[in-house]
């Protein structure tokens, strides 16, 4: 979907693919027909983004063999959708029973991380629509906080610098700018807006910049008003947006709010928890930590990365933190031109849901998606945007 700013400019919202994590070529074409499609044919629009993810694997297929690209593109062709941004943030096993720990696993010090991202950007350029010349690309925020050492950190920062040379070297060969986007993520080096701006500062080069996940941001309780203004201040770009919705508890201290929020404590992903005290921010990795004792403070709102629907609060004595993806929206797409113009839907926890608000099936899960992707765009043109046939 494609909405015209105030400013002239065109601004892309697609929803993220890795809600139907695929790890091959053909699980990826499968996704477009199954899941893809009856997104784009709910909401009646003849043309749909879609952030795909791609695994390691995939990506190899993809970046080796240009009969298997252009298989693609005309598969995106025929079902009415196109491809602006990718999320390259998990390298594969998305789909796995249990991914907790192991979605930040390659990190920036390890080399197959830069070749993957790599071989995507190479992908995205090959998979833009012919009139766009600027995609985004979201990755892992360096790496999880622990055992990261001084070592790993040079490694990462002469990656991430290697990276913004080959990405210089792609756009004048192909007329192609595509760009790479740190995501922080509670737990992981770069936790927050604020801990991105040293290390992209130090890359300095615009073509690695910055993704805002609204979920993130709001449950290590940065403020969206302060927090983006600070990163434009400091020359970071807001490279791509995920918009998306954290998990609110305003009395965890309650036994019928821990109750509610046992019910979202799941094997399948990391939900980490966060409340903000007189003494900064506390937190544990998971959820169930949480819960069982493992000395977070009770007596101040709890905020649990858990990407919950946009248009469906839970029930309750819980809520989510719409309302703060609200306001960063505001500020990315709201003042005189827009920060970012890659806005991507990624609630990929449908099936993590606990078992009464999980989609029964796949028809169901293509109902929710729409409707987060209709909330979303009656967002965008409540500031001014208008869509685009």
């Amino acid at each position: 979907m494609r909405f015209r700013h105030p400013d002239g400019s065109v601004v892309h919202l697609a929803y993220c693919t890795n809600v139907h994590p695929a790890e091959d070529l053909d699980g990826v074409l499968a996704q477009l027909g199954a899941h893809c499609a009856p997104v784009r044919r709910r909401l009646g629009v003849n043309r749909l983004g879609v952030g795909l993810w791609l695994a390691a694997d995939a990506a190899r297929t993809l970046d080796t063999d240009p009969g298997a690209l252009r298989t693609l593109r005309d598969a995106l062709a025929r079902q009415g959708l196109e491809v602006v941004t990718l999320n390259g943030f998990p390298y594969e096993g998305f789909g796995a029973g249990e991914v907790k720990y192991r979605v930040y696993e390659p990190d920036w010090s390890d080399p197959r991380r830069l070749a993957y991202t790599l071989a995507l950007a190479r992908i995205l350029a090959g998979l833009l629509p012919d009139d766009v010349t600027e995609g985004s690309i979201s990755t892992l925020p360096l790496a999880w906080r622990t055992a990261y050492d001084a070592p790993r950190a040079a490694r990462a920062r002469a990656a991430l610098t290697e990276l913004a040379g080959r990405l210089e070297e792609l756009a004048e060969t192909t007329g192609r700018s595509i760009r790479v986007a740190l995501e922080p993520e509670p737990g992981c080096v770069v936790e927050t807006c604020a801990d991105a701006i040293g290390p992209l500062t130090a890359v300095g080069h615009d073509r690695v910049g910055i993704c805002v996940d609204t979920c993130h941001l709001a449950t290590s309780f940065e403020e969206p008003e302060t927090a983006l203004p600070a990163l434009t201040a400091a020359g970071v770009g807001v490279v791509k947006a995920q918009l998306s919705a954290a998990l609110h508890a305003e009395h965890p201290d309650r036994p019928d709010v821990r109750a509610a929020l046992a019910a979202f404590a799941e094997p399948r992903f990391l939900h980490q928890t966060r409340t903000l005290t007189a003494a900064g921010l506390r937190g544990t990795d998971d959820l169930g930590p949480a819960l069982t004792g493992a000395g977070l403070p009770a007596g101040s709102p709890w905020r649990t990365h858990f990407h919950v629907p946009l248009h469906a609060a839970p029930a309750p004595p819980l809520t989510s933190t719409l309302p703060v993806l609200r306001r960063a929206l505001s500020v990315l797409v709201g003042g005189d031109r827009p920060l970012t113009r890659h806005l991507e839907v990624e609630t990929y926890t449908w099936q993590a849901l606990p078992q009464a608000l999980r989609p029964r099936d796949a028809g169901r899960l293509a109902d929710g998606i729409a409707a987060e992707l209709s909330l979303t765009r009656d967002l965008l043109t409540d500031h001014g945007l208008k869509e685009l046939p």
